[in-house]
């Protein structure tokens, strides 16, 4: 037993004579009103793998109020989402400022009937500790997420056996309701929807006509950055793989990314100079405006990656390490390539013939110009 998990158990035992409550045995939650949904832990794509548990609890409580917190990390995946009524950015820096601090007790005692702490990839102790902080009449969350113990599921009337060993194929979005599933809570949309509005598409269009060529046959978009290395195709892999595309088709190009895929971006900056367009730093609206415009996509295994899958455009997702049963968007038009756990593995040959064969089947599908 490691020292950290050692004092963690520690102040687990130590708080667990205040804050914990009793187990409910029925199954029952009635009809909630307001909902509160605490996923201020993990990445952007893990936030956005929750719209199917946001989804599911309107389409079953269609008259409820939803409010969720997030972190500043990752809130940004949810903006304009039609599901949630009401967003709070949880800031753990800002817990010193006495205002904030109020603001987020007004968020927590809201008169809600539920409280819902969901798990994926880990267990959050402090979404658990927030929803035990709130008013909510029931609070579910994790008892074990893979056979391991939540120190604080305590804080729950419900708790709730999490295992991915029993699915280990399942769609994170799928995955993800198993919290809900015994009280009826369910959708069979699966879709991470992104919402974004004219003025998304404007700032779209416009990027669009900012660069050349003016006359093309495709747009194109390629995200070749990722917050984690493993999961980063070779830079020398996209430039081959351009090539090749060039020489058949008359594309208009352009790259996504941000202030952490700077060295990337430079990279590709030095190779196409200014016959292609950099889309970089823009809000997740912007970027699924841009992306449903376009003819294709083309991904590394990232957060972008799950913007993308929002859309209705054909897309190729590379995957190195992760397993993409668990994690690849989802659709018609949606594909991915895996060899091996090191994403090297994939070809240039293997991502070209597969654009190839979905330009093919998709033909006219996807008209965006």
């Amino acid at each position: 037993m490691s020292l950290q998990f050692f004092l963690k158990k520690i102040i687990s035992s130590l708080l667990k004579s205040f804050l914990s409550v009793p187990e409910m045995v029925l199954k029952s939650i009635g009809t909630p009103k307001k909902v509160l949904i605490v996923r201020q832990h993990n990445q952007f794509g893990d936030l956005l793998a929750s719209v199917s548990l946001f989804r599911a609890v309107k389409e079953t409580f269609p008259h409820s109020h939803l409010t969720l917190i997030a972190s500043r990390e990752n809130y940004f995946a949810v903006l304009k989402n039609e599901c949630i009524d009401e967003l709070f950015i949880f800031d753990k820096k800002k817990l010193w400022n006495i205002r904030y601090l109020s603001e987020l007790k007004k968020t927590l005692r809201r008169n809600y009937d539920l409280a819902i702490v969901p798990a994926t990839v880990a267990i959050s102790a402090t979404s658990c500790l927030l929803a035990r902080l709130s008013d909510a009449k029931i609070k579910i969350g994790p008892k074990q997420l893979n056979g391991k113990t939540n120190l604080y599921a305590y804080v729950f009337h419900h708790q709730i056996n999490l295992d991915w060993r029993k699915y280990p194929d399942a769609h994170v979005s799928d995955f993800i309701l198993d919290i809900v599933r015994p009280f009826g809570i369910k959708t069979k949309n699966f879709n991470p929807g992104i919402s974004f509005d004219n003025i998304d598409l404007k700032t779209a269009n416009e990027f669009i006509a900012s660069f050349l060529p003016q006359n093309f046959e495709l747009l194109i978009g390629l995200h070749i950055g990722a917050g984690k290395p493993q999961n980063r195709w070779p830079l020398k892999n996209f430039v081959e793989l351009i090539e090749r595309i060039k020489s058949i088709y008359n594309i208009k190009l352009y790259f996504t990314g941000s202030n952490a895929d700077f060295a990337e971006i430079e990279y590709m900056k030095n190779y196409c100079n200014s016959e292609c367009g950099y889309f970089l730093n823009r809000t997740v609206p912007q970027l699924a405006a841009l992306i449903s415009r376009s003819n294709f996509f083309i991904t590394n295994d990232t957060g972008v990656m799950h913007v993308a899958g929002t859309t209705s455009t054909p897309q190729i997702s590379i995957f190195g390490p992760t397993n993409p049963f668990n994690w690849a968007p989802v659709g018609a038009a949606k594909y991915f390539i895996r060899k091996s756990e090191i994403i090297s593995d994939v070809s240039v040959d293997d991502v070209f013939n597969l654009f190839q064969y979905i330009l093919e089947k998709h033909a006219g599908t996807n008209e965006k110009k």
